[in-house]
C-alpha cells in the first residue's frame, strides 16, 4: 500500500476520533445549566458514550459482513442522513425528577447526540477493516493508536481552545464543519476502496474463532481500565483533590494508554508493562485513603497509576488480538468490556457502596490481570523448587503483615516519615513475590489497609457516610472540639455544637462576621419583621438560625440526602430555629425561575459540589434569574470561597454589566467559635441597600471588588482557566 493511502486512512480516522471526543465535553457544557457540576454527572455521561461506542462498534461489525460496495453505500447514506441532527444541541425531553438523575442524565445525552455519535464511533473499526483488504497493507491495528491520538487531541482542544475562545453556538458550528470534513474524507476513502477485489462478496473470515476464555479475557482487560478511569475520577474528586477540570485528565490518560499499547514499536508500552506491578504497590497503597490531602502531588500519583495500569492491560489486550479478519468482533468485545466497566462504576457502585469502594476493588482487579512474571527471578536463580518458593512467599507475606501493623501505629501517631519508609519496605517485599498473583494481591491489600484502609472500613462499619448521586457525605464526630461536622468529599459543609447552649450558634463559614451573617442580621432593620429570605444550598441548615420571628425562609437543595440530615435530626438547626421553613428539592436555578417575581428581600447563594461552585449558578443568565426573584431593594449574597478558583473578577464583571453595587467581605473566622475563613460578596441594584448594610456594622470591614474580568460568564461562554489559583493547586489545601 502506498504511503499516501496509509496517510488517507490515518487522517480520516484521526478526524472522526477528534470529533468524537470534542462532542463529549461540548454536550456536557450545553447541559451544565440543567445538570450542575457533580462528578457523577460526568460519569453518567461517560457511561452513555461507552454505550454508544458499543453500538457504533456493533454497527461496524455487522456492516463489515456484507459486500464492500453495500457497506460503502449504506455508511455514506447514513452519514448524510445524520447531518439532519446538526448543529449539535440538547434534545427537548421532559424535566428530571429529584432522585432520578442517574437515569435522566443518560437519557438527555442519548437523545441529544446518539445517532451522530454511533456513526462517528463506527469509523475506527470500519476503516481498519477496509484498510486490511489490501494484502500489502500489513497489520491494521496501528490505526487504533492513531484513532486514540485523535481522541486525545479532541479532548484537550475543548477546554484549552474551543471553550475559552468560542460561544457554545460557535463550538457547535465548528463541530458541524468538522463533521462535513469527515464526510468528505470518508467519500474519498470510499472512492479509493470502491474497486477492491473483495467488492463482489462478503469479506471472508478464515481465521479460527476465539474460545470463550479468550473472549472473557478480552472483556476483563477492557472493563477494568474503563471502570478504573471513572473510579479514579470519582476518587480524586471525592477524597483527594476537588480540582476543576479534573475529569479531563483521567480520560486523556486513558486514551493515551491505547496510543502506547496499540503501537507495536512503543517503548512506553514495554516500560509501563514491566514497571506496572511496582507502581501498583507504591501508588495503589493510596486507593483506600478517605481523608483529603488537597495536594496535587497525590492527584498526579493517582493519574500516573491509571496511565501505567491502563497501558499494561491494554498492551496485554493488544498482544491477544486476533487476525484482521476478526478485527471488528475484537473491537465489539472491547467496547462491550468498556461499557461493563462503566456500568459498574457509574450505575452499580453509587447505589451499592457508601464510599468509592469501586476504586480499590478495580485496582486489585488490575493487579490480578497483570501478567504474572517476576521482575527478578531470584528464587529460580537460587535453585529453589516450587515448595520452597511457596514457603518463602508465605514468610514474605507474613513480614509484610507485620510491617503493615507497624504502619498503622505510625499513622495513628502521625509519624509521616515512618509511614513512607514502611510503604517503601512493603513495596520491596511485594516486588520479591512478583510471579505469584496471590502473594502480590495479598501484599497490595495489606498496603491499602495499612495506608488508610482501616479507617475507611471503620467509617463504613460505623455508618458515618452516605453516598448519593451528587457525592459522598461524611459525618465526623469532633468530640474533643465539641461539635459534629458534615463533609462533602474533601470540603467542610457545616458543623454544629453538641452543647445545648451553643447548638444554635452559626459556625463554619456562616459566623456572625461572615458576609451572610452580616446581611441576615441586618435584614430586620432593612426590610422589617416580615423579611423574606431565600437560600440556595442547604448544607447543615446553619443559616436558618439567623431567622427571626415573622420572617419567611425558603431553602433550595438539589440533593435529597442533604435534606434528610435535617429531617432525621443529625443536624438540628432547622428543627431548632426554623421548623416551618419551606424546603424545595431540585436545581435551584430552575426552581427559582418558576418563583413569582420579587419573592425575596435577601437571596443567599451557597451551593457547592465538594469544593466546586457549580458554574451554571454564576453565569449572567443565573444572575438575571436571581434579580427577578429579588425585590427592587433586595440583596444578593454570594459565597465564593474556593481553594482553586478566584471568582472575584467574574462577580465584579457581573456587577459591572448589571449596573449593580457590590462589596466583598473576607471573614478570617474564629477557631474558638468554630467559624472558618470565608469569602462573601453582596450585590444590589439599589446602592442604598448596600449603604444600609454597611451602616449596620461600620467596623465589619467590607471592601470594594478588584478589577472585573473583561468578559462575564454566560451560559453560552465561560471558562475557569484564567481564574485558576495554580499555587493552591500545587500546594496543600485546607
Amino acid at each position: 500500500m502506498k504511503m499516501s493511502s496509509r496517510a488517507l486512512f490515518a487522517l480520516t480516522i484521526l478526524c472522526g476520533s477528534f470529533l468524537l471526543f470534542l462532542v463529549q465535553p461540548l454536550v456536557a457544557r450545553l447541559a451544565l445549566p440543567l445538570l450542575g457540576g457533580a462528578p457523577a454527572v460526568w460519569n453518567s455521561a461517560m457511561l452513555v458514550y461507552q454505550t454508544l461506542l458499543l453500538a457504533g462498534y456493533a454497527y461496524a461489525h455487522f456492516l463489515s459482513r456484507v459486500p464492500l460496495r453495500r457497506q460503502i453505500a449504506a455508511h455514506l447514506a447514513l452519514l448524510l442522513l445524520a447531518a439532519l441532527f446538526l448543529p449539535v444541541g440538547l434534545a427537548d425531553i421532559p424535566g428530571r425528577a429529584a432522585g432520578w438523575e442517574v437515569l435522566w442524565v443518560p437519557a438527555l445525552v442519548l437523545a441529544s447526540v446518539g445517532p451522530l455519535f454511533v456513526l462517528v464511533a463506527a469509523q475506527a473499526p470500519l476503516l481498519q477493516r477496509w484498510y486490511a483488504l489490501d494484502d500489502d497493507a500489513g497489520d491494521p491495528y496501528w490505526l487504533y493508536a492513531a484513532s486514540n491520538l485523535g481522541s486525545f487531541t479532541g479532548l484537550l482542544a475543548y477546554p484549552l481552545i474551543l471553550e475559552p475562545l468560542l460561544s457554545t453556538d460557535g463550538q457547535a458550528l465548528v463541530w458541524s464543519l468538522g463533521y462535513g470534513v469527515l464526510v468528505i474524507l470518508m467519500g474519498i476513502v470510499a472512492a479509493f476502496r470502491w474497486k477492491t477485489r473483495a467488492q463482489a462478496a462478503p469479506l471472508a473470515v478464515t481465521s479460527p474463532a476465539p474460545g470463550w476464555k479468550r473472549v472473557a479475557l478480552w472483556l476483563a482487560l477492557s472493563a477494568v481500565p474503563s471502570g478504573l478511569l471513572l473510579s479514579t475520577t470519582t476518587h480524586l474528586s471525592t477524597d483527594l483533590v476537588a480540582m476543576p477540570l479534573l475529569w479531563v485528565i483521567p480520560l486523556g490518560i486513558y486514551l493515551l494508554s491505547f496510543v502506547f499499547a496499540f503501537n507495536p514499536a512503543s517503548t512506553f508500552a514495554v516500560v509501563f508493562a514491566r514497571t506496572a506491578p511496582t507502581v501498583l504497590l507504591l501508588v495503589g497503597a493510596m486507593a483506600m485513603v478517605s481523608r483529603g490531602t488537597g495536594n496535587l502531588n497525590v492527584a498526579i500519583a493517582a493519574v500516573l497509576l491509571l496511565l501505567i495500569l491502563a497501558t499494561a492491560l491494554h498492551r496485554r489486550l493488544f498482544e491477544l488480538r486476533p487476525e484482521p479478519d476478526r478485527l471488528t468482533f475484537f473491537y465489539l468485545v472491547m467496547s462491550a468490556g468498556g461499557a461493563l466497566g462503566g456500568v459498574f462504576a457509574a450505575l452499580v457502585a453509587p447505589v451499592v457502596f457508601d464510599w468509592v469502594w469501586e476504586h480499590p476493588l478495580l485496582v486489585l482487579a488490575a493487579g490480578a490481570l497483570l501478567p504474572a512474571r517476576p521482575l527478578i527471578a531470584w528464587m529460580d536463580r537460587m535453585g529453589w523448587g516450587p515448595a520452597r518458593q511457596r514457603r518463602m512467599r508465605l514468610l514474605i507475606v507474613a513480614a509484610a503483615a507485620a510491617l503493615g501493623a507497624w504502619m498503622q501505629a505510625a499513622l495513628i501517631g502521625e509519624d509521616t516519615v515512618t509511614v513512607y519508609l514502611l510503604t517503601l519496605a512493603m513495596t520491596v517485599l511485594g516486588i520479591l513475590v512478583l510471579g505469584s498473583r496471590w502473594a502480590l494481591l495479598t501484599i497490595l491489600a495489606l498496603l491499602m489497609f495499612s495506608r488508610g484502609g482501616f479507617e475507611t472500613v471503620r467509617m463504613s462499619i460505623e455508618g458515618v457516610r452516605d453516598r448519593s448521586y451528587f457525592g459522598v457525605y461524611t459525618i465526623r464526630e469532633e468530640t474533643q472540639r465539641g461539635y459534629r461536622t458534615l463533609l462533602h468529599g474533601t470540603t467542610l459543609h457545616g458543623r454544629q455544637f453538641y452543647d445545648a447552649d451553643r447548638r444554635q450558634d452559626p459556625t463554619s463559614y456562616y459566623g456572625p462576621g461572615s458576609g451572610a451573617g452580616l446581611a441576615l442580621r441586618a435584614a430586620p432593620r432593612m426590610y422589617g419583621d416580615a423579611a423574606r429570605i431565600g437560600v440556595v444550598g442547604m448544607g447543615t441548615g446553619t443559616l436558618l438560625c439567623y431567622r427571626r420571628p415573622g420572617q419567611s425562609w425558603t431553602m433550595y437543595e438539589i440533593d435529597p440526602k442533604v435534606v434528610e440530615y435535617s429531617d432525621q435530626g443529625v443536624f438540628t438547626f432547622r428543627r431548632d430555629c426554623a421548623p416551618d421553613s419551606r424546603v424545595v428539592i431540585g436545581d435551584a436555578r430552575l426552581e427559582l425561575a418558576s418563583e413569582p417575581g420579587s419573592s425575596f428581600n435577601v437571596l443567599v447563594v451557597d451551593a457547592f459540589s465538594s469544593d466546586a461552585i457549580p458554574l451554571h449558578l454564576l453565569t449572567r443568565e443565573a444572575l438575571a434569574t436571581y434579580a427577578d426573584t429579588l425585590t427592587p431593594d433586595g440583596l444578593l449574597v454570594l459565597h465564593i470561597s474556593n481553594r482553586f478558583v478566584d471568582l472575584r473578577p467574574v462577580i465584579a464583571a457581573h456587577a459591572r454589566d448589571f449596573g449593580w453595587t457590590a462589596m466583598l467581605r473576607n471573614d478570617p473566622g474564629d477557631p474558638a467559635a468554630a467559624t472558618t475563613s470565608s469569602l462573601w460578596v453582596v450585590m444590589a441594584s439599589d446602592p442604598q441597600s448596600i449603604a444600609s448594610l454597611l451602616a449596620f456594622d461600620p467596623q465589619a470591614g467590607w471592601h470594594a471588588l478588584d478589577a472585573p474580568a473583561r468578559r462575564a460568564w454566560t451560559d453560552d461562554h465561560a471558562s475557569i482557566l484564567p481564574y485558576l489559583l495554580w499555587d493552591n493547586m500545587i500546594g496543600s489545601g485546607e
